[in-house]
């Protein structure tokens, strides 16, 4: 199951360089590409609006 961000993203990145499979791509808001994500988890604690869930 691959992670999801959600629409409160503020696009700050902080997100980005704590993906170890490099799935998250910037826009508003940024996106985690599915088939990348290893539901690792990582990024969630580093999103400082936690717009960042399980899908």
């Amino acid at each position: 199951m691959a992670h999801k961000i959600s629409d409160e993203c503020v696009a700050c990145g902080s997100c980005q360089p704590s993906c170890p499979v490099d799935a998250i791509s910037e826009g508003t808001p940024f996106e985690i590409d599915a088939e990348k994500c290893t539901d690792c988890g990582a990024c969630v604690s580093t999103c400082p609006v936690n717009a960042i869930s399980p899908e």
